[in-house]
């Protein structure tokens, strides 16, 4: 039996966004430069604590959102991804985050908010390749954040939250390659999308392209799970992932 004289311990919560969109076909993460301790002058998600006790962990989600971009949080696909609270990941006492993944189509440059020096677009590759480092746990976030998004793009529709309400085949095809880091072959990619049903569907117009044929428009449509699935390429290891994995197995023996 627990001592009547116990008393719960004091953690805080937070929500962190993992905002991704596509810049110049390119799959880029929103970050800002915090303006103050801890990590001042490092980069990290946007995010911050419950705004009061009665704000819901989506509401405040969807807060940060609209602060963070100055876009309306209704237009961006929101999820939440995962809770993350290891002892001794935040200086500042034991403090919880509930991060969310947030994506939408060509998002204008951001605003800083209250608690950030700066903010700005960062290619994910160069977060994911730790050449641009993040402060807290937030590298293992964004990692995840981009894992999900890629996992999902080969089962579910979420490839059009990265497109605008009218999109061309080529245009959906470039959101694959940017997210999955991957080249694909057009006329394959062209065949595997429309032997989904209910993926995409035809917005019975075209748009003038500068050379060829113009290109024909589609919108999003009713179905939400691809089957088949547009399975991922399995890509070659990285020289520091092949590193990685030899340090393991030698572990292992």
């Amino acid at each position: 039996m627990r001592d009547e004289s116990w008393l719960p311990p004091s953690v805080l919560l937070t929500v962190d966004l993992v905002i991704l969109t596509l810049r110049e076909g390119r799959l880029c993460v929103l970050l800002v430069k915090r303006g103050k301790e801890p990590f001042a002058g490092m980069q990290a998600l946007p995010g911050g604590f419950l705004d009061h006790v009665g704000e819901t962990i989506s509401d405040a989600a969807r807060r940060e959102l609209g602060e963070e971009t100055a876009v309306d949080a209704g237009q961006f696909h929101l999820e939440q991804l995962a809770t993350y609270g290891d002892p001794g990941r935040d200086p500042r006492g034991r403090i919880v985050s509930v991060a969310h993944l947030a994506i939408a189509p060509r998002l204008p440059d951001p605003i800083a908010g209250t608690d950030a020096a700066d903010a700005s677009w960062v290619p994910a590759e160069a977060v994911l390749s730790g050449e641009v480092r993040l402060a807290f746990d937030h590298s293992r976030i964004v990692a995840d954040g981009i894992e999900r998004a890629r996992t999902k793009l080969e089962f579910s529709a979420l490839a059009t939250a990265f497109c605008e309400d009218l999109f061309t085949i080529a245009e959906l095809r470039q959101v694959y390659e940017a997210v999955w880091g991957v080249t694909l072959d057009t006329r394959n990619f062209y065949r595997k999308v429309q032997a989904v049903e209910g993926f995409i569907v035809s917005a019975g117009m075209e748009r003038r392209t500068a050379v060829g044929r113009p290109a024909r428009l589609f919108r999003a449509g009713p179905t939400t799970m691809l089957f088949p699935p547009l399975t991922r390429p399995v890509l070659p290891l990285t020289e520091q992932q092949a590193k990685e994995l030899s340090e393991q197995t030698k572990e292992w023996e």
